[in-house]
């Protein structure tokens, strides 16, 4: 397998964008490199559920301890980056008349050949904002990578 260094985002990428069933390589990978992992939807443009969601999910399927500070204010900042991205820098969207439909992935895993650099976590957010007029939303896409 190639170098595992700094391909978190891109798993965490991959993992939001590919339709259902398309994942399956990927999943592969994650599996063998013993990193956790989950994915969902949001359909919101208020920042608190986008945030609400994402943390809910990556609790529930075990990618970070919801009782550890470190690993929530991780998680917390890597969501926040990534919305940053969704949404051009403009985070508070919620009373400009926008509608989202977002997918998420959450990873967690250690991307760098030396264990002492740790664990990181990334969280990617693609799908459709615009106007809310059916058909004229435009793709959009968010990252965010946070240490451990």
């Amino acid at each position: 397998m190639e170098t595992r260094q700094a391909r978190i985002g891109r798993q965490a990428l991959l993992l939001a964008m590919l339709d259902e069933g398309e994942e399956g390589p990927v999943l592969s990978q994650l599996e063998a490199l013993s990193w956790r992992y989950c994915q969902g939807r949001v359909g919101a443009m208020e920042p608190q559920k986008i945030v609400a969601a994402i943390e809910t999910a990556a609790k529930r399927h075990g990618v970070v301890d919801g009782g550890l500070y470190r690993e929530m204010h991780a998680l917390y900042h890597a969501i926040l980056e990534a919305v940053h991205g969704v949404t051009r820098g403009q985070v508070e969207l919620g009373d400009l008349l926008r509608t989202a439909g977002l997918r998420f992935a959450v990873v967690r895993g250690m991307p760098y050949e030396q264990p002492n650099e740790g664990e990181w976590i990334a969280v990617a957010l693609y799908g459709t904002i615009g106007a809310p007029v059916r058909g004229l939303e435009h793709e959009a896409v968010g990252l965010g990578i946070n240490h451990i």
